[in-house]
């Protein structure tokens, strides 16, 4: 029996989940639009940032140190990899950047799972949203609600980065045009650097964000993927409003599919994205551009 309290609950669920998704979606938008790359190794990024933050906490104990220290990390590890890997790839096939990508995401999975073991690892919310609020007409966990705030400031962040900087100016113009860009004398390059920095940082933030309201697993990035792929999707690629609005949708279409059956989820998620592919082919806030 469905009852109201449990609907609204997993609403307060899938905006939670929405608004991560649409944090670790934006970084990959980015990525993707700016630099023309099929990013398979951003979940990687995402359970990397959270056993970062895990192991920053093990020594500080304090969350927000454990959060900072994940995010930079994980930002520091996505400059190498474009440095070393990544820039090598531009100006080949799709096929071969999907194949890096793909194969640094599993090194990145085993290289954890050889330091951690497979034995899931828990981040302690902080303190001061630990326990349940009372919210007039049912009890929900504060640490969902804080997350929800958390990312919203994140994302507030970005939106600043992109729309009121003279890099955002860039990186915008940059997925339109990046050979325009290029013959402006910009150094597209460390451009494209930083971009692809800010948006390993982004998936690296959410996932130790995330940390403590499911465990973590070496494992824990490969859903994650699928589901923000599914959401750039959605709400078109490289558009960062869309990233944000595709993984609303995404989140709430996961959580009230579970509330009647788990194992349709994936199913209606999917189902939405060839439905959004035949009424918009580049998606709910996308347009032509980068092909």
């Amino acid at each position: 029996m469905i009852s109201w309290p449990n609907l609204v609950s997993q609403l307060f669920n899938g905006l939670a989940l929405g608004a991560l998704l649409a944090l670790i979606s934006s970084g990959l938008t980015i990525i993707y639009g700016t630099l023309g790359v099929l990013n398979l190794a951003h979940g990687a990024m995402f359970m990397i940032g959270g056993y970062a933050g895990f192991v920053a906490y093990q020594y500080t104990e304090s969350f927000i140190l454990a959060v900072i220290a994940g995010s930079l990390f994980v930002m520091l590890l996505g400059v190498a990899m474009e440095r070393v890997i990544i820039r090598h790839f531009y100006h080949r096939p799709h096929e071969d950047q999907l194949l890096v990508t793909f194969g640094l995401g599993i090194c990145f999975v085993e290289i954890i799972r050889l330091i951690f073991s497979s034995q899931s690892q828990l981040v302690p919310p902080p303190a001061i949203f630990q326990g349940i609020t009372n919210l007039g007409f049912m009890f929900y966990p504060t640490y969902r609600l804080a997350v929800v705030g958390i990312v919203a400031i994140a994302l507030g962040a970005l939106f600043i980065i992109l729309y009121r900087t003279r890099l955002g100016m860039i990186v915008r113009a940059g997925i339109e045009d990046s050979v325009m860009v290029d013959s402006l004398g910009i150094n597209v390059y460390r451009v494209f650097m930083v971009v692809f920095g800010i948006g390993a940082m982004a998936a690296g933030f959410a996932g130790i964000v995330n940390a403590p309201v499911v465990s973590l697993t070496p494992g824990i990035g490969d859903d994650i993927l699928v589901q923000t792929f599914v959401v750039v999707v959605i709400g078109g690629v490289g558009s960062f409003p869309g990233a944000i609005l595709g993984g609303l949708i995404a989140g709430e279409i996961i959580s009230v599919t579970s509330m009647f059956n788990p194992g349709y989820a994936y199913v209606m998620l999917f189902a939405a994205m060839t439905l959004v592919l035949v009424v918009r082919p580049h998606g709910l806030l996308g347009v032509q551009g980068r092909e």
